[in-house]
């Protein structure tokens, strides 16, 4: 009785929860997959619609509103306030893309082209592109950027390290990306690979701050063992860090990561605090890739990115709802979302979920945060891939090794192999998330010098 009140009460508080029990949603792509049988990772995406709706800001901008009395200063409004001192009489370079913009929303392409004393020469481009609207993996090229004129080396090429040829020159090479905040998405990688670059060729580097976008105090999931060092986890941390791009490049920086230091300085934001949400930072949301549509997306992302790298199961890229929901022909959408809500996972709750993709029916549950602060989103991954072997007898690394898949990719991500051990010897989801916590907390203490707010 107690179970039912309980249902009950967050039915009535939740409306998003009402309306997401109600949904069935209908989908109809063009290419029919088979769902138990193609991987979907968040990590090889492929953009939704047309790519030209994203290469303007002015398309995909989610206002949020600003709670009374703030005014929060991302690092290239403070940059400006400061009248670009740091910038000044030198030749810079940007690392950037669409997500490069102030407060308001002007890019910083634009703002550093025409401030005064600042000489911007070059624009350098990371995975997805300077416009970020390239699918995840696919290589980006050197091109000339339209609007100024300016070369745009690639970061995502032939090199993911800039070169001397493309530093040559430069006095100085400014970032400003707003990343995930997840140690899976590349922005992070290319960001201190350049700071390494910068340092053998003595130019100074400038990490203009941004949020993190899944909040400053969330630190879970398994810290990345050096043997797993790849460009989708470059820095042993853990999946989900709680740092912004500045205090990581400090650590980076601090703890000698990198074999060349480098002249780095943090613009730091003002009016940001590690509790903040997207939405009460009231700044808009620019999709930094295709599949990372809006300010809650890097949730999701986190929450079931893993799952992609697997294969057997949807996980909502195929009808427009990427990382949010997890399907598949096999499951039952009720008796699986029952089962997801029965590990009682805090600030998070499943919601039967029907949709057709072609002519397969397909069923599981949308993900609903009702706290994300306390969400545990990492862990959601696991609980999946228990509750789909538990309830359908379905062991979807057994099923992958049999299509003739490896796993390098989903251990890539993971930073480890432990995990994909520990579940291919049947150990709980329970068991595999506490096994990340002294690595959770060794990484809190290490991290707290390099902290700035």
């Amino acid at each position: 009785m107690l179970q039912l009140f309980c249902c009950f009460w967050l039915f009535c508080l939740v409306p998003d929860l009402r309306s997401a029990i109600a949904e069935k949603a209908s989908a109809t792509p063009k290419q029919a997959v088979t769902t138990n049988r193609i991987p979907d990772s968040g990590l090889s995406e492929k953009p939704v619609g047309n790519p030209s709706s994203v290469r303007t800001n002015a398309g995909y901008l989610n206002r949020n509103p600003t709670p009374a009395g703030l005014r929060m200063e991302l690092g290239i409004d403070v940059l400006a306030a400061q009248q670009f001192g740091i910038l000044k009489g030198k030749r810079v370079g940007l690392i950037t893309n669409p997500t490069g913009v102030n407060r308001e929303g002007r890019s910083t392409i634009e703002i550093l082209k025409n401030a005064p004393g600042v000489n911007l020469v070059a624009l350098f481009a990371p995975e997805h592109g300077i416009d970020g609207t390239i699918k995840a993996g696919d290589p980006v090229s050197e091109t000339v950027h339209p609007a100024t004129g300016l070369p745009v080396f690639s970061l995502y090429g032939k090199t993911r390290v800039p070169t001397r040829a493309m530093l040559k020159g430069l006095d100085v090479l400014v970032y400003d990306l707003q990343d995930v905040g997840c140690r899976s998405y590349t922005f992070i990688s290319t960001m201190g690979l350049a700071m390494q670059a910068c340092g053998a060729a003595r130019v100074e580097f400038v990490v203009l701050d941004r949020p993190n976008p899944v909040g400053g105090l969330r630190v879970e999931g398994p810290t990345l063992n050096p043997r797993f060092k790849s460009f989708i986890g470059q820095w042993p941390i853990p999946y989900s860090y709680g740092m912004t791009c500045g205090e990581l490049a400090r650590m980076i920086q601090g703890e000698r990561w990198i074999t060349n230091t480098c002249k780095l300085t943090v613009i730091k934001m003002k009016g940001w605090s590690r509790t903040m949400s997207w939405k009460e930072t009231g700044l808009k949301w620019i999709p930094p890739s295709p599949k990372i549509q809006t300010s809650q997306t890097p949730l999701y992302y986190a929450s079931t990115g893993m799952l992609g790298e697997i294969g057997g199961v949807q996980i909502g890229m195929r009808f427009g709802r990427p990382f949010e929901t997890v399907t598949a022909p096999w499951l039952n959408a009720k008796i699986f979302s029952q089962k997801m809500n029965s590990y009682g996972l805090p600030g998070v709750l499943f919601v039967p979920f029907t949709t057709n993709l072609n002519q397969f029916v397909q069923q599981g549950a949308r993900i609903v945060f009702t706290n994300p602060s306390k969400a545990p989103l990492t862990a959601i991954n696991f609980y999946v891939l228990e509750t789909v072997k538990s309830l359908a007898g379905r062991d979807l690394f057994a099923e992958a090794l049999k299509d003739g898949r490896d796993f390098t990719m989903f251990d890539k991500a993971n930073g480890t192999d432990s995990t994909r051990k520990d579940l291919q010897k049947n150990r709980s989801a329970k068991r595999i998330v506490q096994s990340w916590e002294k690595g959770e907390k060794q990484f809190t203490q290490a991290r707290r010098p390099y902290l700035l707010y």
